[in-house]
């Protein structure tokens, strides 16, 4: 077995970002590193770096075949498949049965927090039926359920502080915001690490919030003010749908808040700092880094 760690989906943000703390924070040898990607030219700049890469397309099985070959260690990043109902799961499922008739000794899998049956999460079956592919081939395995990206919140905030209003339907639920980067360094301490024990890790930041105790914050750094307006689950899609998302997509984002509501995305843990080895940044100093891109 080869001590070899393979990252997939590496031209994305989180993979990308894991690879980058492997080489630099962790002092990971590029030639123990191997990057896969349906677009291995993207990563022109690892491959000068010493980077192994290699294509990986999770539609085609030779291509996983090929790319997880002497593979030790296998981080396979979860797909941003949502378009067609299942296509993830599909793939997903398919890379671990590649990395398990590859041989590896080790699979590690990013999932989401609390994907158990039960959960609001439109998506979430697709990770918890993962999980269980994943626990089913008998290779010792690691787990990362990642909760919430403060970079998510660029997708709505600019939006909120143009009208100044924030439409919810989480009520009181809180989400424990964690940068991208702190929960890349966090994967890539798991991914380097000689652990060879089965776990689970939930990965969060510092401190959950309610949606109001996050506008608060935004409206500190920005000096704008935001007024949350508390709706149904019902109310909330038909106002998405009005202003012109898709039904699929606003009852996909309307499942966030339902999730949040729920309490299933308010755990806070320290695996990040444990695995990491630093401090995460914290939601406020994230959004003091990033005031320009708050206004779009």
């Amino acid at each position: 077995m080869t001590d070899t760690l393979l990252v997939t989906g590496a031209s994305g943000q989180l993979g990308r970002s894991v690879i980058n703390h492997l080489l630099d924070t962790f002092k990971v040898p590029a030639a123990r590193i191997i990057a896969t990607t349906r677009t291995p030219a993207s990563l022109a700049d690892l491959a000068a770096r010493g980077v192994t890469v290699r294509e990986a397309d999770f539609d085609d099985q030779a291509s996983l075949a090929k790319a997880f070959a002497g593979a030790g260690r296998v981080l396979i990043i979860s797909t941003n498949e949502l378009a067609i109902m299942g296509k993830r799961r599909e793939q997903q499922i398919a890379a671990v049965t590649a990395a398990s008739k590859a041989g590896i000794a080790h699979l590690l899998y990013t999932s989401l927090p609390n994907p158990e049956p039960g959960s609001a999460v439109v998506f979430a079956p697709d990770h918890y039926d993962t999980e269980q592919a994943i626990k089913a081939t008998g290779i010792a395995y690691t787990i990362f359920r990642n909760s919430w990206y403060d970079e998510n919140l660029f997708m709505s905030l600019p939006h909120t502080l143009a009208s100044g209003h924030w439409y919810t339907s989480a009520a009181d639920g809180r989400i424990s915001y964690c940068a991208r980067d702190d929960m890349a360094a966090a994967i890539a301490g798991g991914l380097a690490s000689d652990a060879k024990e089965s776990t689970t890790y939930t990965l969060t930041g510092p401190k959950a919030y309610t949606v109001a105790e996050v506008a608060a914050l935004v409206t500190e750094v920005t000096g704008k003010p935001i007024e949350v307006v508390q709706l149904s689950d019902d109310a909330l899609t038909e106002g998405m749908k009005a202003n012109g998302l898709p039904e699929p997509i606003a009852k996909l984002l309307v499942s966030f808040d339902a999730a949040t509501r729920a309490g299933d995305l308010g755990m806070v843990t320290d695996s990040v700092e444990k695995l990491s080895g630093r401090k995460s940044v914290s939601l406020k100093q994230f959004l003091e880094a990033n005031k320009a891109k708050l206004a779009g």
